[in-house]
């Protein structure tokens, strides 16, 4: 590992693109920190720490503490998403976008234009209700949020957080053409690990006042890092199904013949999922914080971390979006039909619709193991901070909660920094820098074998 790395800074192209990489990374966490004009910094602070277990907190989160700000970069990348979403969803219902998207390289530009355009309708739309929505706030204690209100302030705020939302579309754009992995995956990559060392510092001085032992926080890295593990080998995880391909004569020659396999993923869906039913599951909680009514506060008391209502609501949420997003962007019957053109074959599988079916049928048990997977990963980290709380249940609540011991019913204590849905980006996006950097490694190995001549075939 450490002969890679002394690699990676021994290649100047690739040491061009690591460097440019990190200064448009820097550039962004420079701007998470700028705040936006008109904004009371104290008041808005103490506000955010109370809306922490809401929806705000966990968009929050992706942008890198920026929102609780209001900084330039408070919308972040998500409004891209959002649209990217929006646009992939479109392609399977609306033909022009499904026209466009098979049309090769003048396609995918077009999509990435509107995709474009309609990120920034959202950031306008979000800017708009955020600074309608700071209006209206006030503290625990009755002070306002906006210094002075008005159409100035809106009008500012919309400009600012728009703006803003743009430059960071721009900067993950390059990091993507001329950078090192993914712009857009490693901005929220850098959102989210930008608190670890004030997780860490604050984990030491809980030890220091003996909040925590030694011995729990040994436990607790034991138990990260085989999670972390587990989360590599899922999503590493694949069922190959096999193909073969038929024989084809062309004059003297001979093609095909090749036996290959079709991989299918156990995580198809990746993380999206997660973001998916942490939104929905979230919503009732954020809507409690807006509107004082109290059959509306009952829902969000018993939608809240370590309620029994919320854990069933999320892994449901988590398992239907699953089927439902991995339905969108995999189809068997085009896969079927692009093997029969092909000349492609599954053993012992008619081609068609019988390979379609036997397709659809892996797919479907793969994706349950995957949404499992994605459910186990994203509930334990609640599980460990706020425990199982049984006592709301009926009928068997309060003897189950007298009978379970209290780690269970009220949580470890322990302050899982990741969460499920965070854990989950962290870990994917560092393997596909890994994998990345790797590939340009192998890029430039491969080119330094040609070096001393070039091989010469036969006239």
């Amino acid at each position: 590992m450490i002969d890679s790395f002394r690699n990676i800074f021994a290649i100047p192209d690739l040491r061009k693109r690591v460097l440019f990489m990190f200064a448009l990374l820097a550039v962004y966490r420079i701007g998470c920190n700028i705040p936006t004009p008109g904004i009371d910094p104290q008041a808005l602070l103490e506000f955010m720490a109370s809306m922490k277990d809401t929806f705000l907190g966990f968009v929050n989160t992706f942008t890198g503490g920026s929102l609780e700000r209001v900084a330039v970069f408070a919308l972040g990348i998500m409004p891209y998403i959002t649209a990217s979403i929006v646009l992939q969803l479109l392609t399977v219902v609306w033909p022009f976008l499904e026209k466009l998207s098979k049309e090769g390289e003048l396609g995918r530009r077009k999509i990435t234009q509107y995709t474009r355009y309609l990120t920034m309708g959202i950031s306008t739309i979000q800017s708009i209700t955020i600074a309608l929505w700071l209006e209206r706030m006030t503290t625990p204690g009755g002070a306002s949020l906006v210094v002075t209100p008005g159409w100035g302030f809106r009008l500012m705020t919309v400009l600012t957080l728009t703006t803003g939302c743009a430059f960071v579309m721009w900067l993950g754009e390059q990091i993507s053409e001329r950078g090192v992995g993914n712009g857009i995956s490693l901005i929220i990559f850098s959102g989210i690990v930008v608190a670890l060392p004030g997780a860490v510092s604050g984990t030491i001085s809980s030890i220091q006042s003996g909040a925590l032992s030694v011995l729990k926080v040994l436990v607790l890295i034991v138990f990260m890092v085989a999670v972390v593990a587990f989360i590599v080998y899922m999503e590493r995880a694949q069922r190959r199904i096999p193909v073969q391909y038929a024989k084809r004569v062309v004059g003297r020659k001979i093609y095909g013949g090749q036996n290959t396999y079709l991989p299918l993923r156990v995580n198809t869906g990746g993380v999206i999922p997660v973001i998916f039913a942490s939104s929905v599951v979230i919503i009732p909680t954020t809507v409690a914080g807006m509107f004082q009514n109290q059959w509306i506060q009952n829902i969000a008391n018993s939608l809240a971390w370590g309620e029994p209502l919320h854990y069933l609501l999320y892994v449901a949420a988590i398992v239907f979006f699953c089927y439902f997003y991995v339905s969108i962007i995999f189809n068997p019957a085009d896969t079927a039909e692009n093997l029969r053109k092909y000349g492609g074959f599954i053993p012992g599988i008619r081609s068609g619709k019988r390979t379609s079916e036997y397709i659809d049928r892996i797919l479907t048990r793969l994706t349950l193991v995957g949404a499992v997977y994605l459910a186990a990963v994203s509930v334990l980290p609640e599980f460990l901070l706020s425990g199982f709380k049984v006592q709301s249940l009926p009928w068997i609540g309060p003897g189950l909660d007298n009978f379970l011991p209290d780690w269970i019913t009220s949580g470890m204590g322990v302050q899982f920094y990741f969460g499920g849905t965070s854990l989950l980006i962290v870990v994917g996006v560092a393997m596909d820098l890994v994998q990345q950097v790797e590939s340009q490694l192998v890029m430039r190995n491969y080119e330094g074998f040609m070096k001393r001549g070039r091989i010469r075939g036969r006239r």
